[in-house]
């Protein structure tokens, strides 16, 4: 990703508290449901033409194009909640674009990105313990794809930890719930992570996902946190609006930073 550079620190800082205020970066009050799409390109990615930081937001990652790309951008909520948000509209986990080969893997591109939620908490931060989560359209304020990387709630760190061994490579309900719901899982191997996206993976291994995304939220944390390599994949139907979806997973106060040494 562009970072920012060191001089351009302190401008990046006043610009973020001018337009959105001490509290971050992401936030909508207005009920604006293009407002991320808006920052994105109105802000970050003209600084970015300019040659410029990209402020407000870190970083934006242009390795597969200017139109293929991701901006990370610090979210309103908590302390170390950032924003993933893809350079082109993307309606969301609903939108067939997402399951096309042509379509960037956003979660392989954000997964980069954990070292940011660390950076805005200033304290150390395993990359396990940061879940990248999607939410269902029944549940999201936002009409644009965005990713937010935040931090594992304590039980549930402490659920995968335990019994995280046994989710084998094939989506199948866990035997211990998270948060008082089932959540699908299933495990993807390095090689698969680089490769299709969990959008893919969810849409053509889970019986009826694929005419349904909109009501499906999904998580990705790093397999680490179950002593495996690759990462872990966690996924849950929303029927309803304000059903819990897997934006459940996170805890924006971030316990496991302050446990921390």
């Amino acid at each position: 990703m562009r970072k920012l550079r060191p001089d351009g620190f302190a401008a990046a800082l006043i610009a973020a508290l001018v337009v959105f205020g001490p509290s971050g970066s992401g936030r909508a009050d207005s009920g604006d449901r293009d407002y991320l799409w808006k920052i994105v390109t109105l802000k970050c990615l003209r600084h970015l033409a300019k040659s410029e930081p990209p402020v407000p937001c870190d970083a934006i990652d242009t390795s597969q194009g200017w139109e293929r790309g991701l901006a990370l951008l610090k979210d309103h909520d908590g302390p170390g909640q950032m924003l993933a948000v893809p350079t082109h509209p993307v309606s969301g986990i609903e939108d067939a674009a997402l399951l096309t080969p042509e379509e960037p893997n956003y979660f392989a591109m954000a997964r980069m990105a954990r070292p940011h939620v660390a950076f805005h908490l200033r304290r150390p931060l395993r990359p396990e313990a940061v879940a990248i989560v999607v939410n269902a359209q029944t549940t999201r304020s936002q009409d644009q794809l965005h990713l937010r990387l935040d931090c594992l709630a304590p039980s549930v760190a402490a659920t995968l930890a335990a019994s995280g061994a046994d989710i084998a490579s094939r989506w199948a309900p866990m035997t211990a719930p998270l948060q008082g719901r089932t959540f699908l899982a299933r495990q993807l191997t390095p090689e698969e992570v680089a490769g299709a996206s969990p959008f893919r993976w969810l849409a053509d291994g889970v019986e009826g996902a694929r005419a349904d995304m909109a009501h499906w939220s999904i998580a990705m944390i790093d397999a680490g946190i179950a002593g495996r390599s690759g990462e872990l994949l966690l996924a849950i139907k929303a029927e309803a609006p304000g059903a819990p979806d897997a934006e459940a997973l996170v805890d924006h106060s971030c316990a496991l930073a302050a446990a921390s040494p």
